[in-house]
């Protein structure tokens, strides 16, 4: 099975001046605005780097929910967010770090149990898979 999703944008101006809209195909974002000013300096609008980090957040959980029912276990709530360092390295930026934070209410796993199964979802998802940086993992499990 081969799936393909696609995203876009449409950008005008320079670099500081210019700006931008990003589109999904599913229609999520439609003409969203992103620019030097919400990527660099806290304005209002979208950047690559917190896309990345709901598109991580999403694949993860997602991936932890098909692990912990090949477990035999159902969460009742999860609820992941990724922060995402973007740092300027050799001349340019990079994305050098992605932190991932789990709050998860899993009844029937150990605190253990549930760290070493977050591990494996961490590793194997796909966005996971994709980026090239160092990914970490905080786990609070309710109990």
């Amino acid at each position: 099975m081969k799936i393909k999703r696609k995203g876009s944008v449409v950008w005008s101006g320079g670099l500081k001046d210019g700006k931008g809209e990003i589109s999904t195909e599913s229609g999520a974002l439609s003409s969203y605005p992103y620019g030097f000013a919400a990527r660099f300096e806290g304005q209002k609008g979208s950047n690559p780097e917190e896309l990345i980090g709901a598109a991580h957040s999403a694949c993860f959980t997602m991936a932890l929910s098909k692990i912990l029912g090949e477990a035999g276990v159902t969460a009742e709530k999860m609820q992941t967010s990724a922060a995402v360092t973007l740092e300027q390295v050799d001349g340019g930026f990079a994305i050098t770090a992605i932190h991932l934070d789990l709050k998860a209410n899993v009844p029937g796993v150990s605190k253990e149990e549930f760290e070493t199964l977050a591990g494996k979802a961490k590793a194997g998802c796909p966005v996971s898979k994709v980026l090239d940086t160092e990914i970490t993992l905080d786990v609070t499990l309710d109990e």
